[in-house]
């Protein structure tokens, strides 16, 4: 092995590849833990998803060290290029997608399959990273913020029209990214707004919703009724918000939950705020069959994934103890309840470890962003930081009923190459990247 070759593999950040062998390592753990049976003649059977992913990690570490021989520059020069053709790709996934579930996600060559907007995400970041780092990118400017936004919303809107919603929200985390690098605060309050919006909307009938929206407007105006005597900037703003609030709430939230939702999903999110689906969102079911599904569809899954970790108790069950994930109580326990199988086996401890395993991770990410010389690397290492900790938040709470099931993986423990594939080449990425954090990368 040459010197140089030595020497960039002594500059690779130990930390985050051990974490990252951790976590696939117990990720693999408890597959293995809700597939195996007594039954089994062998651990080796290439049939179960363990072996599987085993497989995957195979491929996902040749990959990687592809990636730490690679020249670093080489991501920067051509991140605008691999993401155009991932839109590309992306485009193709449209209208000739494999329809797994419902969705149109996957593209199938011969018994291969793989979805490319789980590896999309690498490229997004990418491409932010790349277009943050140019000379001429201010952005203090509305342009280059509307460029940011349309680079990271781009694959949403096409993962959407896939039909795959779940994944399509992932996207939304690189505004925190745009946040870092000088998103106005009033963006992020007009986001948690929309969201305070959303959620009032189902909860409040829209005559009613109506007039509490006009009722607090008049009420802010008579609190700064001075200011607004002085600056007509404020009486258009409070205007501008009212009427925003007041089309959102009336006509874009109904629209989205008739038209772009899924029946699923509807009764998923209203699920997990505690009410009944209303009438008007009930999409295509026979009369009497509203409940019934409902109960079945999401309710089941999440009060069988309470049941297996709140069973675990303070030390869990034991590994192979799992009496709800064995049995197969729980839906897809080897990919989105993965983290049933954890909380059972090892009970509160081994959540708790596995959780600072995860905080660990994303903090010596952030660690690596802030130190580097290089705007590319700082920027594509929060992006990185950003989409672990939406996966992980989003899976984590849905499990534990404090988000609706939308499909979101935890980051690689749940089964799927594509997952476990794209994971791994955002962390390979970012490691070859410090390993060149004296580097000027543009």
């Amino acid at each position: 092995m040459s010197t140089l070759r030595k020497t960039l593999f002594n500059r690779i950040d130990g930390v985050v590849l051990l974490l990252y062998i951790l976590l696939v390592t117990i990720g693999i753990m408890a597959i293995f833990s809700v597939e195996h049976r007594t039954t089994d003649t062998s651990i080796i059977m290439m049939n179960k998803s363990y072996m599987r992913q085993v497989v995957w990690l195979g491929y996902s570490l040749f990959i990687g060290f592809i990636i730490i021989l690679t020249d670093s520059k080489f991501f920067s020069s051509f991140a605008f290029l691999i993401y155009t053709a991932c839109i590309a790709v992306l485009i193709i996934t449209i209208f000739a997608g494999v329809d797994v579930k419902g969705s149109r996600s996957w593209l199938g060559i011969g018994s291969f399959r793989f979805q490319p907007g789980e590896i999309a995400k690498i490229f997004t970041a990418m491409a932010l990273a790349k277009f943050f780092s140019l000379n001429e990118t201010n952005f203090k400017k509305l342009r280059d913020r509307l460029i940011a936004s349309a680079i990271a919303l781009a694959p949403a809107i096409l993962i959407l029209l896939q039909k795959e919603t779940g994944l399509a929200l992932v996207y939304f985390c690189f505004f925190l990214v745009m946040y870092r690098e000088g998103l106005p605060n009033a963006i992020l309050l007009i986001g948690f707004g929309a969201i305070a919006l959303v959620l009032t909307s189902l909860l409040i009938n829209r005559v009613t919703l109506a007039i509490l929206l006009t009722v607090f407007t008049i009420l802010v105006a008579l609190l700064i009724r001075q200011t607004l005597k002085r600056k007509i900037a404020a009486r258009i703003i409070l205007i501008s918000a009212w009427l925003f609030s007041m089309l959102f709430s009336q006509f874009a939230v109904p629209f989205v939950f008739k038209h772009a939702l899924q029946k699923h999903q509807i009764e998923r999110i209203y699920s997990m705020i505690g009410i009944d689906v209303p009438d008007e969102y009930n999409k295509a079911l026979a009369p009497g069959e509203e409940k019934k599904e409902r109960t079945n569809s999401s309710e089941y899954n999440v009060l069988q994934s309470k049941i297996a970790i709140g069973s675990g108790g303070l030390f869990g069950k034991g590994f192979l103890n799992g009496t709800s994930t064995k049995n197969q109580f729980v839906p897809e326990q080897n990919t989105d309840f993965i983290f049933c199988a954890v909380g059972e086996q090892f009970g509160f401890v081994g959540s708790a470890v596995l959780i600072i395993l995860y905080i660990s991770l994303m903090l010596r990410v952030i660690y690596l962003g802030e130190r580097q010389r290089s705007d590319f690397t700082r920027v594509y290492a929060y992006c990185v930081a950003c989409i672990l900790f939406f996966h992980f938040a989003v899976n984590i709470s849905m499990t534990i009923g404090l988000a609706p099931v939308i499909g979101i993986t935890l980051p690689f423990l749940s089964y799927g190459g594509s997952s476990l594939l794209s994971f791994s080449i955002l962390i390979f990425i970012l490691v070859r990247l410090d390993a060149d954090r004296q580097v000027l990368i543009r």
